[in-house]
C-alpha cells in the first residue's frame, strides 16, 4: 500500500494545533456540564423506570404495556455514560 506524503504549511500545522486544543477545551467543559447533571439525570432514570412499572407505556395508539421488574436491566457500576 502507498501512501501520499502530504507536507503541511507552518500555518497549517499551527492552525491545526490551536482547533485540536479548542476542541479538547469545549469536549472538557461538556462533560463537566454533563457530570454536574448526574444527581438529576439519576432521579430522571429512576422515575422513568418507576413509571414503565406502574403506569407503563404506548406500545400502539392507546395500549400501554407495563414492565415486570425482573424485565428492568440493573444499573450498571460505571459512570452513567452520555454520548454527544
Amino acid at each position: 500500500m502507498k501512501f501520499i506524503r502530504n507536507k503541511r504549511s507552518r500555518e497549517a500545522e499551527r492552525w491545526f494545533k490551536q482547533e485540536a486544543r479548542e476542541q479538547k477545551t469545549r469536549y472538557r467543559k461538556i462533560v463537566a456540564e454533563q457530570d454536574a447533571l448526574a444527581p438529576k439525570r439519576d432521579k430522571w432514570v429512576d422515575a422513568f423506570l418507576e413509571r414503565i412499572q406502574t403506569r407503563g407505556f404506548n406500545v400502539h395508539a392507546d395500549m400501554l404495556r407495563k414492565i415486570p421488574k425482573e424485565q428492568i436491566p440493573k444499573k450498571p457500576k460505571r459512570r452513567f455514560k452520555v454520548v454527544f
